[in-house]
């Protein structure tokens, strides 16, 4: 009969087991299998030289360890045994194992047993088909397939390592843990049964009710699902996911952390949200992003940038954003829109986006301020944007000069991404530089009215319609001097203005209304 004796990962079970069990630094010495009872005993020359038959409630001891059996073939001269039908072997008082047959090597002490084995202790049970245990070591091993039951888990691997000391398992190969609310696949797992934390080791995948988790490094605690997770895990969800250099759940995995290039993604709403350190709160559906917080909005043709100190992030039931607060420094760059300002609400129910205090938008050669201003984005292309109050445009044409609109309230409405029609509603007044065909500057026209429509195409103003009690005055060139140029609360923030998505990271601070058109009296 082949004994296989020699056990592989050598290095990592002598880490497991700490130390083989010696006596004051020597090797035990071995002592001799004792028969304790048999109803029947013979030998039998073809069961080979000093073999003793024995039959019927076999019990025989070596040390403190018990062995039983129906039958059994005794060699007490190399004191060995093989024992057959009703293997039971006690260890202690708390570690039994099972088996339809056995072979044990008593100096050695090691034994092996083959057909519907079981180890059981008080908290882990074992079932496989052969299992060598290791008395020096008390190190069992298995490598035939084995299931073990353990509190509420169900585990299962092709080749497994129990320390019965530490009642730490080493899994390999196909290893499924299935817990009360999730199911762990694995290459290789650690398990401790003593407190139902399962040590991650290789590439992993842990399946509940609502996410999936992909991770090849870190721990996972099978009972209140708290975990510590390295290696870029992902954690997913039906439309939602979260990559991270290291994820940490805590709290009944109802608190969570992220550290190290952060990226969160949202398909239903087309949101991809990154940063550096991140804290979540699931019941609440509460999150938060900062260091280099940075939220990306796609869609076919495009996508925005939008850069803040921090930035918060509320889900739904289904674990979907429904709506961003940034705070604060915010700045934003798309290709065809351009903004600033301290603070920001993006709601995903209606597609608007409000920014607060300082807001500034730049599209094309335009610059759109105002206390307050919201954006209507539909089906991923903006729609209307409404400015309230203090409504300022600016436009610089060709030779410098500014062209203005300001008033309570604007309104702009979009086609295509870019602004073809403003409505200015309450206390309305323009500058508009004219010129002839040949662009000589003619003057510049001032006016007033209650309401005003602005026309605009390739993000120039090309008419105003005043609407109510108008009241121009036409200037020639030579009044073009000092402040006539420049309507109240004039400031030109171009400087601000941000040029690239690498650039919304840039801090930059916004000057004083006469610091900016001094330059222009």
């Amino acid at each position: 009969m082949e004994r296989r004796y020699h056990i592989p990962f050598l290095t990592f079970l002598l880490l497991l087991a700490g130390i083989f069990s010696f006596n004051n630094g020597h090797a035990q010495q071995t002592t001799r299998i004792q028969l304790l009872n048999a109803d029947s005993s013979n030998y039998n020359a073809r069961l080979g030289q000093n073999v003793q038959r024995l039959i019927g409630h076999v019990r025989l001891k070596q040390d403190s360890i018990l062995f039983y059996s129906d039958s059994a073939y005794l060699n007490e001269q190399k004191r060995n045994f093989d024992a057959f039908s009703h293997v039971h072997i006690i260890v202690n008082d708390t570690l039994d194992l099972y088996g339809d047959k056995l072979h044990y090597e008593g100096k050695t002490r090691i034994a092996e047993l083959f057909g519907n084995v079981i180890l059981k202790d008080k908290k882990t049970t074992l079932y496989t088909g052969h299992l060598i245990y290791n008395r020096n070591t008390q190190i069992a091993n298995y490598d035939m397939g084995g299931r073990i039951l353990s509190d509420s888990n169900v585990l299962r691997s092709n080749l497994g390592y129990y320390n019965t000391t530490s009642r730490i398992f080493y899994f390999q190969k196909h290893v499924i843990v299935n817990s009360r609310e999730d199911v762990l696949q694995s290459d290789t797992l650690i398990y401790n049964s003593n407190n139902a934390v399962a040590y991650i080791k290789g590439p992993t995948t842990i399946r509940g009710k609502e996410t999936t988790i992909l991770c090849s490094d870190g721990w996972f605690n099978t009972q209140n699902h708290d975990s510590k997770l390295f290696n870029r895990p992902v954690i997913q969800s039906k439309s939602q996911s979260i990559c991270a250099d290291s994820i940490i759940y805590g709290d009944s995995a109802t608190h969570g952390q992220a550290y190290g290039n952060i990226q969160i993604i949202d398909t239903s709403k087309q949101i991809v949200v990154e940063g550096q350190r991140s804290e979540m709160w699931d019941k609440k559906g509460l999150s938060y992003v900062t260091d280099r917080a940075m939220a990306i909005s796609y869609d076919e043709q495009d996508s925005l940038f939008m850069h803040s100190d921090t930035l918060w992030m509320f889900m739904n039931d289904k674990k979907n954003v429904k709506k961003i607060l940034a705070y604060h420094q915010v700045r934003f760059y798309r290709k065809d829109l351009q903004g600033v300002c301290d603070s920001l609400a993006y709601i995903m129910k209606d597609s608007t986006m409000t920014m607060y205090k300082n807001p500034v938008i730049w599209s094309g050669a335009n610059q759109l301020s105002s206390d307050t201003i919201s954006l209507v984005i539909k089906n991923g292309q903006m729609d209307s944007m409404t400015m309230a109050p203090n409504a300022f445009i600016i436009s610089k044409d060709s030779a410098q000069m500014f062209n203005q609109i300001k008033g309570r309230t604007m309104i702009g409405y979009f086609s295509r991404n870019r602004i073809y029609k403003m409505r200015v509603d309450g206390n309305a007044q323009s500058i508009y530089w004219l010129r002839n065909d040949n662009k000589q500057l003619i003057g510049f026209n001032k006016a007033e009215a209650s309401d005003m429509m602005i026309r605009i195409s390739d993000n120039k103003i090309v008419g105003i319609d005043y609407l109510d009690k108008p009241s121009e005055t036409l200037y020639p060139p030579r009044d073009a001097t000092g402040k006539t140029t420049f309507l109240d609360g004039f400031n030109w923030l171009n400087y601000l203005k941000p040029v690239s998505k690498e650039d919304i990271f840039v801090k930059k601070t916004i000057k004083t209304s006469n610091q900016n058109t001094e330059n222009f009296k």
